[in-house]
């Protein structure tokens, strides 16, 4: 089973199996929601828009080709919805991750964790931005289906930054992502180190025989 993570593309926006797809919770303020025919079509120009205008916003996690989980991330100023939240506003030195999701029959297999450090990625090649924030929630998923599970963003290097009961605002500091990053592939090169074979050492050359002639009988 190949496992991968790549950015997320209108393409991948047409393929994916969760409700994310067409939910305008944070593209959109209450009152523009209620108002919109098409949720499908008005998610689409918004995703056009950002990566059009910011550039890569999500990272798509691939099981044998086929998508299974994504998460989205945006300056604040794209995602409206989150002026409701009980924790905003974000720090202005972070962006915010809105969506986190990976498909029921995959969870338990680091899916998620996999989308959290490709995004961290993503982000820390880019420079200037500091953090990751996201609002997340101890109600189960039924019940507030468009934020990240607290205890999930916990389990995958994120802090409380504003507590609630319901609603904490978590926080990533993309420096510590790239610590972690260092330190990884350290420990990689330090692997790769002890499992290489130890040179073989160099024999000084034998003389040939008229050059030992030579030498004796001077």
């Amino acid at each position: 089973m190949s496992r991968k993570v790549v950015r997320l593309t209108l393409d991948h926006l047409d393929a994916l199996t969760s409700p994310c797809r067409s939910c305008l919770f944070w593209e959109l303020d209450p009152v523009t929601r209620r108002r919109v025919e098409d949720p499908a079509a008005e998610k689409r120009a918004w995703l056009s828009e950002v990566l059009r205008e910011w550039g890569s916003c999500g990272q798509v996690v691939l099981v044998d080709g086929e998508p299974v989980g994504h998460a989205v991330y945006v300056p604040p100023a794209y995602a409206p919805g989150a002026a409701g939240i009980p924790t905003a506003p974000v720090s202005p030195d972070a962006v915010l991750l809105t969506t986190a999701y990976v498909d029921p029959a995959h969870v338990g297999g680091g899916l998620g964790r996999m989308l959290v450090q490709g995004m961290a990625r993503d982000l820390i090649n880019r420079g200037g931005i500091r953090a990751v924030e996201a609002f997340g929630t101890t109600l189960p998923g039924a019940v507030a289906p468009c934020l990240v599970p607290a205890g999930f963003l916990a389990g995958v290097g994120f802090g409380t930054q504003r507590a609630h009961p319901t609603n904490p605002r978590m926080r990533m500091e993309l420096r510590s992502a790239l610590t972690w990053r260092d330190e990884v592939e350290a420990a990689v090169e330090r692997l790769l180190g002890a499992v290489r074979p130890a040179p073989k050492p160099v024999r000084p050359p034998t003389p040939s025989r008229g050059t030992v002639s030579r030498a004796a009988g001077r």
